[in-house]
């Protein structure tokens, strides 16, 4: 369960004045580009709780990430990370079909194909909150696997510099793949944390989270102002022992 916090004291009453500027400086936060305010956030994170000792390990291995710039996109192509949705696992599905499997509630399968290609299901949306039903055909975009690290974000901070079978593993690996929103996963294209974060502020704590630990994992940098962002994320998080 999520950290208990204390009931509020009863606050004493406060002058008009006190209250305008109060009032005055959530707004201008907002305005500026806050969002939403910084409590609200807090709250809705405890929608996605994660482990204390998870946070912690995101934040050391944030700390360990190299800051550099952006290398340039030059010849970056998807078929730079392998054939899309390689059986990488050797299970005899393809990538999509697992991470379907995975994510997805109220399954059935095409016969036949051993539970391997997804027909129909149901996400519960982690990016945009929403209930989606899936169905196999001309709507199946409705819902995507979304590289949680873009494979174009990853080719200019690091990915570049790999052989092809690291970068079809990476483009395949699970850990870096959700079932998401269609149009939201369009929407955030090779969006980083500095320019892209969903639309949920509740999930965003254990995106930045998931981030993080591609990143470490595979030897990705940062920009500073995706360090930053990913930082002040991590400050939003509510945690379970």
């Amino acid at each position: 369960m999520p950290r208990s916090t204390r009931a509020p004291r009863p606050r004493p009453a406060r002058s008009r004045t006190r209250l305008g500027w109060l009032l005055f400086l959530l707004v201008v936060a907002v305005a500026a580009g806050a969002g939403v305010p910084a409590w609200q956030e807090h709250q809705d994170s405890a929608r996605f709780p994660i482990a204390a000792a998870d946070l912690h390990r995101a934040e050391q291995e944030l700390a360990g990430l190299a800051i550099k710039g952006r290398a340039p996109s030059t010849g970056y192509s998807r078929d730079a990370f392998g054939a899309a949705w390689a059986d990488v696992d050797h299970n005899g599905c393809d990538t999509r079909n697992d991470i379907l499997a995975r994510d997805l509630t109220d399954l059935t399968f095409e016969d036949g194909t051993h539970d391997c290609v997804v027909l129909t299901g149901t996400l519960d949306d982690p990016y945009g909150g929403d209930t989606i039903d899936f169905e196999r055909g001309p709507d199946s975009a409705r819902v995507q696997i979304d590289h949680v690290v873009a494979l174009s974000d990853a080719w200019q901070k690091g990915a570049q510099q790999w052989d092809t079978a690291t970068r079809t593993r990476f483009a395949n690996d699970p850990a870096n793949l959700l079932a998401v929103d269609g149009p939201i996963n369009q929407a955030k294209g090779a969006g980083d944390a500095a320019t892209w974060l969903p639309p949920s502020t509740g999930f965003r704590c254990a995106y930045v989270v998931q981030q993080i630990r591609v990143k470490a994992a595979y030897g990705l940098w940062v920009t500073q102002a995706e360090a930053d962002a990913m930082d002040r994320q991590l400050d939003s998080c509510v945690t379970v022992d």
